[in-house]
């Protein structure tokens, strides 16, 4: 039951520069018209127009991350490959190149190599949903690999068939998701999900459907859409916003502050090395520059989610992407419990 690469690689988010970088004012029009280009799949005028630019400005981040996703597009896999390779060695601190480095490793069935891209991304960002996605599909593929070697040692296994057969199931393509369509031709990232498992047919039809469903729905109280204080939402909106100051600032203990002892970093990482790490990562910039806009604030008794789209500067590096702070109240303040990007 051996599946080619390609397979995995068509689930894979691969990420393009539109999504995840924010271009300088003074720059926006060459980003944008790259952007149209490869839109529009003119990968070849793309790719001269990024050489043109990056022979006055070899070092830009942004329009190497596009030179890279252009030579993907034109099947030019070892040159795309070594550029993302150079953007992780230059730009350490972008989980991007890390995945698109990752998608293009499982394309060529380079999984070891692919999950260990993977693992940087997240080590880099560790609330990095996209790659959290893709390391498990890459997991699910290491994992099929060694059921298949499990099946050459011990043909005869009745246990390993039907794990094997469940963990293959994911990588097949479903062709009433329009997301896989989508992301052929969209600039914008991004990685598909899993095909949903089928729904069951029902063994008999229920008796008045209609009355069964609306029912509890009739039943249950509204959900609350104004917050029980009237100054709530404000109250957290001022919150994320200092959060945000005290970031470009470089006020670590300001922004540090911001978080609530029950904060939970992503993954593994326990709060002491966390605190530890941002320290170093902000002390590390010489300016840093974090703006928020299209602010949404839910609040619903003492817990509140904020929902914003953050654009990132620190000295050359410009970066956009979304982000979502879960906070609780804390007597007069609000505390950031568990922060999310990408989603």
């Amino acid at each position: 039951m051996k599946q080619a690469p390609n397979t995995l690689y068509k689930w894979l988010r691969w990420l393009v520069l539109a999504s995840v970088c924010l271009a300088l004012p003074a720059m926006a029009d060459d980003y944008s018209d790259v952007n149209q280009l490869i839109r529009t799949s003119k990968f070849s005028d793309a790719l001269t127009r990024v050489d043109s630019y990056l022979a006055s400005k070899p070092a830009d981040p942004q329009m190497r991350f596009l030179k890279g996703v252009i030579l993907r597009h034109l099947g030019k896999t070892p040159e795309a490959i070594a550029t993302f390779t150079q953007l992780t060695q230059d730009y350490p601190e972008l989980p991007e190149p890390y995945n698109n480095l990752a998608v293009l490793y499982a394309a060529q069935g380079q999984y070891d190599k692919a999950r260990l891209a993977l693992e940087m991304a997240i080590r880099t960002n560790p609330s990095y949903a996209t790659a959290h996605e893709n390391l498990g599909d890459v997991y699910a593929r290491l994992a099929t690999q060694a059921y298949n070697k499990a099946l050459q040692f011990d043909g005869g296994s009745t246990a390993v068939p039907p794990k094997l057969a469940l963990i293959d199931e994911m990588f097949k393509p479903n062709l009433g998701n329009s997301r896989t369509a989508a992301s052929q031709n969209a600039p914008a990232v991004a990685l598909a999900t899993p095909a949903p498992k089928p729904t069951p047919e029902p063994v008999a039809p229920a008796a008045k459907p209609a009355a069964v469903t609306a029912s509890p729905a009739a039943n249950s109280p509204a959900p609350q859409s104004v917050p029980l204080d009237p100054e709530a939402n404000k109250a957290v909106e001022v919150a994320v916003l200092a959060w945000a100051k005290a970031w470009s600032d470089k006020d670590t203990t300001r922004y540090l502050k911001a978080y609530s002892p029950d904060f939970t970093p992503a993954g593994k990482q326990t709060l002491v090395n966390w605190e530890k790490e941002r320290r170093s990562r902000i002390a590390g910039k010489k300016s840093i520059s974090v703006t928020l806009t299209n602010l949404k604030i839910r609040v619903q008794g003492d817990q509140a989610v904020a929902s914003f789209r953050q654009a990132y500067k620190a000295d050359s590096l410009a970066v956009a992407s979304q982000k979502t702070l879960d906070l609780k109240r804390s007597g007069q303040q609000w505390l950031i419990t568990r922060e999310t990007t990408g989603r």
